[in-house]
């Protein structure tokens, strides 16, 4: 689990075919790595990894074939920067909002308007992320933890950058047309998913109230 606040840029030193079709990347994480161990799971730029291998501030990871057509990862190439973030402690503020590191889909950046030192960036999102958008809710774009200025669509959306952000992230360095990995709420999630089952299937909604000891739906 991750809070969606990136705690640095790390460089794409390596990038090489694996075993089943996958890719093994090494990340150089600079002072982050310092307390990375093997196993452990990092945020990159929106996707969870795992450490497969360590070589001094070089980390590398795994990625599935699943993980290549479902995240930009497979267009990672050498001297490519990601946003990085390792897993969120029990003991630490939640900044952000709740990022489990699992990419929903690709988003488009459309549009970049630059107002001073700030930036609002408009995004186009596939049509399984349409629903879980809302004004002022929070959204995960290439792993960093984002509000929703404004819906321009069903599927549009605009973000307000601060200049921090930019400064600290790979989205002051986004360009028009790229692709980004996209993650909505998580808790959006479950809500849409309790809302389908009771509309949809609601013998399957009034066991899972059952489950939870809930009353019973009164009768319309």
């Amino acid at each position: 689990m991750f809070t969606g606040l990136v705690e640095g840029l790390g460089e794409v030193v390596a990038t090489q075919p694996a075993a089943a079709a996958g890719v093994e990347i090494g990340v150089d994480m600079g002072p982050l790595a310092a307390d990375v161990a093997l196993g452990d799971s990092i945020c990159t730029s929106g996707a969870c990894l795992s450490v497969t291998k360590l070589t001094d501030s070089v980390v590398f990871f795994d990625v599935s074939p699943e993980s290549l057509a479902k995240t930009t990862l497979g267009e990672r190439k050498v001297g490519d920067l990601v946003n990085l973030e390792r897993s969120l402690r029990a003991d630490t503020r939640l900044g952000g909002h709740f990022v489990s590191g699992h990419v929903d889909g690709l988003g488009e950046l459309l549009e970049r308007r630059e107002e001073g030192e700030f930036a609002t960036l408009r995004f186009r999102a596939p049509d399984a992320l349409a629903a879980l958008l809302v004004p002022k809710g929070s959204v995960a774009i290439d792993g960093v933890s984002l509000t929703v200025a404004a819906l321009t669509s069903a599927q549009e959306f605009e973000v307000a950058i601060i200049p921090d952000t930019l400064e600290r992230t790979t989205l002051g360095r986004m360009q028009v047309g790229q692709a980004v990995n996209l993650e909505g709420d998580l808790l959006g999630k479950y809500v849409l998913r309790a809302a389908g089952l009771a509309l949809e299937q609601p013998d399957l909604w009034q066991a899972t109230r059952d489950l939870l000891g809930l009353p019973s739906e009164p009768k319309r």
